[in-house]
């Protein structure tokens, strides 16, 4: 394969891979019964390990991994629901054990996204809030400039405390909370979760990883993720609970983003190795040299039109762009032997592919055997585009050498009239003494 399919094949998922180096949180993608195939930043800076010594190992055993559940069970889970949550421990390089509160997300090829965020220090906090008051007056400090929201309530649901990023989620000041029934960040439709958390904790239940929507003052809605722990007195009696949430809404919707990239990244990269595929199956020749540059010129047009699709973010490619990407050799060479005429269109990414690759396939005959093979041939490109969607581009070459029907189709025709079948397109050929007029029509 030549290098410019080569680099083409890499783009989508490179631009994907980018993505998830940026991220600060621990990353990294494993296959659902192999090893680790990815390992970003986050994931080096909090386990020690350099993506060269976590590629290719399973996670599990590099980082020791605790699991709340087996391992087969886990499995499982991924493979029904696509995605599980849960708390984890690894053991870093260097000996440490860390907490991490992990997301993982089945990908379509067996790939698991696993996302991790270090909650050591906050596990540690709630194990010394439990252990009684006094530790808590010395704690305070901390649990004041956490991001996360911690507030204390007692067994009926009366808020006694309100850090402040319970201020910065919520938008309650200290004032306007404490006092308050915990159900004024509660929307209506849900304060049956609450009298069900309350009466968990008067049993002396944990609540880890609780995943429920809350509102915040003016109204609007925020995705939390809530642990939720019994506090106890001297005597160790249940007296109330604390309890943590984090805004995950944000963190949410990342991962339907990522989501929705990977499935596009898997969903472009089969249509473009299709296409490939079917180019290099079409594709004959009498040498093997010609059938190599063959299928060079081919796969290059697909470079080019993919280009186009990079600059506009993959929305498509304007066909008048995609004309002149392809003839501009013969631009180049004298401007008055191709015309190009006809409205502004834009394809999309599988339509200009074929639009792109039946170019190419006209240009190089002509440039063989038609009008662009002498020096006073022109060629004349026209198309129009009907208010139903159906485009029509009509191609014609005169003064060109004389122009006899082939007796039998060559691999160039053969090959636009196959990518524009897929398309459910027609395609005539008019073998006219004068020079070739090609007719294509098919819907955009």
């Amino acid at each position: 394969m030549c290098p410019e399919s080569a680099e083409l094949l890499r783009t989508p998922p490179e631009r994907l891979a980018d993505l998830l180096m940026l991220s600060y949180e621990p990353m990294f993608a494993w296959k659902l019964h192999g090893a680790i195939e990815f390992w970003n930043t986050g994931a080096e800076r909090l386990y020690g390990f350099a993506p060269n010594e976590a590629v290719g190992h399973s996670s599990h055993s590099l980082l020791q991994t605790k699991l709340p559940i087996e391992l087969a069970e886990l499995r499982s889970q991924l493979r029904n629901e696509r995605y599980w949550a849960g708390e984890l421990r690894h053991v870093c390089k260097d000996g440490r054990e860390v907490t991490v509160d992990s997301r993982m997300q089945l990908l379509g090829d067996d790939t698991v996204l696993e996302v991790n965020r270090d909650v050591t220090e906050i596990r540690a906090l709630l194990t010394a809030l439990q252990e009684g008051e006094q530790r808590l007056r010395s704690l305070a400090a901390i649990v004041e400039s956490s991001d996360d929201a911690i507030v204390s309530k007692n067994l009926d649901g009366i808020i006694t405390s309100w850090n402040r990023g319970a201020e910065r989620i919520f938008a309650y000041t200290v004032a306007e909370a404490v006092g308050q029934p915990i159900i004024i960040v509660i929307p209506a439709n849900r304060h049956s979760e609450e009298r069900e958390i309350l009466t968990r904790i008067r049993r002396g239940e944990r609540i880890d990883h609780y995943e429920t929507v809350r509102q915040r003052k003016d109204g609007s809605l925020i995705v939390v993720s809530l642990t939720v722990s019994p506090v106890k007195n001297a005597e160790g009696q249940i007296i109330g609970a604390s309890k943590i949430a984090r805004d995950i809404t944000e963190e949410k919707r990342s991962q339907e983003q990522i989501a929705t990239l990977a499935r596009e990244a898997e969903h472009r990269s089969k249509n473009l190795l299709a296409t490939v595929q079917a180019t290099v199956r079409l594709s004959q020749s009498e040498t093997p040299d010609g059938l190599k540059r063959a299928i060079e010129g081919r796969i290059q047009s697909l470079a080019n039109v993919h280009s186009l699709f990079v600059k506009a973010r993959w929305i498509g490619a304007d066909l008048s762009t995609i004309t002149a990407q392809e003839l501009a050799p013969y631009f180049e060479k004298n401007q008055r032997r191709v015309s190009i005429d006809g409205p502004p269109v834009l394809l999309e990414p599988d339509v200009a592919q074929t639009i792109a690759i039946t170019l190419h396939e006209l240009a190089t005959n002509a440039a063989k055997y038609g009008a662009l093979a002498v020096p006073d041939g022109q060629v004349e490109l026209k198309w129009s585009h009907d208010a139903d969607g159906r485009l029509h581009l009509r191609w014609t070459e005169s003064s060109g050498p004389k122009v006899q029907e082939p007796t039998h189709k060559g691999f160039g025709g053969r090959i636009i009239e196959q990518m524009i079948a897929q398309r459910s397109g027609k395609t005539h050929f008019d073998w006219r003494a004068e020079g070739l007029v090609c007719e294509i029509t098919l819907q955009v």
